[in-house]
């Protein structure tokens, strides 16, 4: 079996794929894409680091592929559903890179109190100019942290040995985790409002985009230091730009950007209180030997039929098991993530129900497969099968899970409840319905729907009253919003009812604030799954 190395991956790692029997290692870096569509027809596993793109084209031109192993966090330049589709594993290495970036942040936080770097372009510029760079001491200084996971919380830590008062905001941290390693968790507003420093640490998703725009630089103090090394977007570029030429931004540290490379015309690169490094998060000889060690080990294991570890798209199980539950894995994914989107930032349980001929199979992988669906859009490429259920514990999430031998008018069946710390239960219940195996949404907060899990939705409680129905087509029509299917549920005349409405494309915020704003609607979510 053949496997292309397309981008510099450890030694260690490469040297690993050709010790093992029966595998022919191909190293092609920095090929085109040409290229790679070329070299990929007859491949059964790829390596890639960042910059190699593995799409859908890609995809299409491989017929052996079997895996694609990412030496690294972030897949990005992997196109997950299109591997998904055609039934390939994409695997990344989530920890290997945790130390190096909580590092790297630090260093950041260093030289934005310190001007060191500056200093040093003055000293080989043949300058002795001692009163230009004067600094500021971390020492009693207020740390923020937004985003408290794995790397966020190494921050902390060394925040900490250096005598900082640490704040963190992450809306989905149970305090008991915050109290555990001894930082404050606070709004965002609070954070903005009361850090000298602050540090963003959270996977870039919908919610997380410009999360650091104008408005919240303008709660900020007037020489707040800023820093970046988790994914470009998060901090508005612009935003910052504008707050870095004004003063309001005394300095700022930026690994990650919105477009990769940084273009040359940058305005970033012209001003002398901000630090930029390219992206460098995992540049550590510590770091790559082990993503590019542990990405060979995870590519051997699946070429060799072993355990399938830290799939982004896939259970840890193996082969011939996943042909039986994929069905199962991705209704349960979906129904994670319905939950997700129709609960509240903070939960205290996460409940699973199996019922049906659920019963006759092994849950786990589809018990992961959940809790990884509710966690996607919080934890975004750092969660996968492996790490979903540590994940919700570094949370404060208890999960459980049980098996029900009770009545139900479906022959299998998968419920998923989240119940909020003040004791409200979000909650929808999924099946499988055709030959084809099709997942379907048959209950949404205990009001009986059916609609296919797949798509665009709006969930709507609404007064049932007459016109509901026009009245919620005339706003998507005049929106441009086609309505693919849809589903009404009540329980007693002129109470309360819900609609379940699939789109064909996302309402635009004018079209969601007029559902939100109408009388007699009482809850509107829109829900990707």
């Amino acid at each position: 079996m053949k496997v292309l190395v397309a981008d510099k991956i450890s030694p260690k790692g490469v040297a690993y794929l050709r010790q093992q029997p029966g595998l022919d290692v191909v190293e092609a870096y920095g090929s085109s894409p040409e290229k790679i569509l070329e070299l990929v027809r007859d491949v059964h596993a790829i390596a890639v680091r960042s910059e190699t793109k593995i799409t859908a084209e890609v995809f299409a031109a491989a017929p052996l592929l079997k895996v694609v192993g990412r030496a690294g966090v972030g897949v990005d330049n992997v196109d997950v559903d299109a591997a998904t589709e055609h039934g390939v594993i994409v695997m990344n290495t989530p920890a290997g890179n945790t130390v190096a970036t909580a590092e790297l942040t630090f260093t950041h936080i260093l030289c934005g109190a310190r001007p060191v770097p500056q200093a040093a372009a003055s000293m080989k510029a043949g300058k002795w100019d001692r009163k230009s760079f004067s600094g500021v001491e971390l020492f009693k200084k207020t740390l923020g942290i937004v985003g408290l996971g794995r790397i966020g919380g190494e921050v902390a830590k060394r925040a900490q040995a250096f005598g900082m008062r640490v704040l963190a905001f992450d809306p989905y941290l149970a305090p008991a985790r915050a109290k555990a390693i001894q930082v404050e968790a606070v709004t965002l507003d609070e954070l903005l409002k009361q850090a000298d420093f602050i540090t963003v640490h959270m996977p870039l998703t919908d919610d997380t985009k410009y999360l650091i725009d104008e408005a919240a630089l303008a709660k900020t103090k007037k020489g707040i230091r800023l820093f970046n090394c988790a994914r470009g977007g998060i901090i508005k570029e612009s935003a910052l730009i504008a707050a870095l030429k004004s003063g309001h931004v005394g300095s700022a540290g930026l690994d990650v950007f919105e477009d990769e490379p940084l273009a040359e015309n940058s305005e970033l690169r012209t001003l002398a209180n901000v630090v930029l490094t390219p992206h460098l998060g995992a540049s550590t000889a510590e770091a790559q030997d082990a993503v590019g060690l542990e990405v060979a080990e995870q590519i051997a294991d699946v070429l060799n039929g072993g355990v399938i570890r830290n799939a982004v798209n896939m259970p840890s199980i193996d082969a011939n098991a996943l042909k039986v539950l994929s069905p199962y894995l991705d209704l349960g994914a979906k129904l994670g993530t319905l939950v997700q989107q129709i609960s509240p930032a903070q939960i205290a349980k996460l409940r699973i129900t199996y019922s049906g001929k659920m019963l006759d199979i092994d849950a786990n992988s589809v018990t992961r497969s959940i809790q990884r669906g509710y966690l996607k859009r919080i934890s975004g490429e750092e969660v996968n099968f492996v790490n979903a259920p540590f994940m919700l514990q570094r949370l404060g999430i208890q999960a459980e899970v049980v098996k029900s031998s009770g009545d139900s008018i479906y022959s299998e069946a998968v419920s998923v409840e989240a119940t909020s710390p003040e004791g409200a239960v979000f909650s929808a219940v999924g099946t499988l319905a055709g030959k084809s195996n099709e997942p379907r949404i048959v209950e949404i907060n205990g009001r009986d729907v059916e609609v296919a899990a797949d798509g665009k939705l709006l969930v709507l409680e609404n007064l049932d009253k007459p016109g509901m129905v026009g009245t919620i087509g005339t706003i998507l029509g005049k929106d441009g919003v086609n309505i693919a299917d849809m589903s009404l549920s009540r329980i007693t005349p002129g109470g309360t009812a819900y609609m379940v409405v699939r789109v064909d494309n996302e309402p635009s915020s004018n079209a969601r604030a007029e559902i939100k704003g109408h009388a007699a609607i009482k809850l509107a979510k829109f829900v990707q799954l």
